[in-house]
């Protein structure tokens, strides 16, 4: 009882000495044996701890810290991928107001290119007018001209035959004079 009166020395008071050699009979307690038992398992402790749970708590860290690492990494994919997508949506609509300008610069182009070639086309209609009118004036002129001819030669022709007289060339250009003076008012 004295090898166990330093362990249990607060217990005796509380339990009383016979209290304590009762449990200790009763769990058949073998204080040398008790003692051989603690060293052991201080021994297979430290033992274990390490070189078993040492490396398998440096093992579980490693991979503690791969898995922050990883979800560091993937939280700054994340902002990344958020950051690349708006700026592929700025791109996109600038390209759109870019191509919508292009279109409205191009329809305006295309309009003033169509008015354009549009006043060419009146003036060269008028051109054609122009020349037209001109040729059908110098034409009906020229028709005048020998109807006029042919008119009085028919009145040359008919006045000599009415007459009976055959007309000089003097007398054929006073007639057509006086024919075409005529036949112009």
């Amino acid at each position: 009882m004295d090898l166990l009166s330093p362990m249990f020395g607060k217990l005796t008071p509380v339990l009383g000495a016979g209290a304590v050699d009762e449990i200790v009979n009763k769990f058949g307690l073998d204080f040398p044996k008790f003692i051989a038992q603690v060293i052991i398992f201080v021994l297979v402790y430290t033992i274990l701890k390490k070189f078993a749970f040492g490396p398998i708590l440096s093992m579980l860290e490693q991979r503690r810290q791969r898995i922050a690492d990883g979800e560091a990494k993937l939280e700054k994919i994340a902002r990344d991928l958020a950051e690349a997508e708006k700026n592929a949506k700025a791109v996109l609509d600038k390209a759109n107001d870019d191509a919508s300008r292009l279109i409205k610069e191009a329809g305006d182009s295309a309009k003033s290119l169509a008015e354009k070639r549009q006043q060419e086309a009146i003036h060269e209609a008028n051109q054609i007018i122009a020349k037209s009118r001109e040729a059908a004036k110098l034409e009906h002129e020229q028709l005048l001209s020998q109807l006029k001819r042919e008119f009085g030669r028919m009145v040359s022709d008919a006045t000599s035959r009415v007459t009976g007289k055959v007309l000089n060339s003097d007398d054929q250009s006073r007639i057509n004079q006086e024919t075409s003076a005529q036949v112009s008012l």
